[in-house]
């Protein structure tokens, strides 16, 4: 399920498996007519719905209005993810979210990797919080484009990515190189910890480089979709200077 203006417009433009949409009775607006237009061009099925039925279907009075069910998807897998970040003979650019709990920094992580041109994020099945609705509404409809892999086991899949040609870096506040000291211009999978635990030491044991942010105020660390958009960024800088 997701809801929200922009997460079920983006779902549409996706091609996501909708099943059906429930839109607020009695509310003409932009948004609603261009989900209606969007959904009878995909030849979804529209329902209305009263506002206290959306806030039960949601769980939450933030749904704008309306609210989409999705049929059962395969995720993408490893493989998958690989193959789509070499495609046109780009660089591949991941993420790995080692752990992360709260579904609004997930969701805020997702909406900043895509901004920045990732090719997708890792996650674990395990401990971490998944694909949830809030996670969706919380990327502003970037959960719909941007390819998210659950996965079993972090190390291993780490094993994998590097036998596939990518560097792994660690960011970690025990990093000993400056990220702006980095060379992020390679096929690059970066690693990140969750909420107040960090990557956990197995994981970090299996990455190639460690990289550190400068902490010059009283707080020694940042929120965790801070610190993703910050690296994201600068890989992103680096690479276009580079182009």
């Amino acid at each position: 399920m997701v809801y929200g203006v922009n997460p079920v417009k983006e779902a549409l433009r996706a091609d996501s498996p909708i099943r059906k949409i429930y839109l607020l009775q009695n509310r003409r607006d932009k948004s609603i007519d261009e989900v209606r237009a969007l959904a009878k061009q995909h030849q979804i099925v529209v329902l209305m719905a009263r506002r206290e039925e959306l806030d039960q279907m949601a769980q939450s009075s933030k749904h704008q209005g309306m609210v989409a069910f999705l049929s059962a998807e395969a995720k993408h897998d490893v493989d998958e993810l690989i193959a789509a970040s070499k495609r046109g003979g780009s660089v591949p650019f991941l993420f790995l979210i080692d752990g992360v709990e709260d579904p609004r920094n997930l969701g805020a992580i997702i909406r900043t990797v895509d901004a920045a041109g990732g090719d997708g994020i890792i996650i674990p099945s395990r401990r971490a919080v998944g694909l949830t609705s809030t996670v969706s509404k919380s990327s502003a409809g970037a959960a719909a484009h941007l390819p998210v892999t659950q996965v079993s086991n972090l190390s291993s899949t780490i094993e994998r990515l590097k036998k596939e040609g990518l560097w792994i870096v660690g960011l970690d506040v025990s990093g000993k190189t400056p990220y702006l000291e980095y060379d992020f211009t390679g096929p690059t999978g970066i690693v990140i910890g969750g909420e107040g635990k960090g990557i956990r030491q197995k994981v970090l044991e299996k990455c190639d480089q460690t990289v550190s942010l400068p902490m010059l105020g009283h707080v020694q660390s940042l929120n965790v979709s801070v610190a993703v958009g910050i690296v994201a960024y600068e890989v992103l800088r680096q690479r276009s200077m580079k182009k």
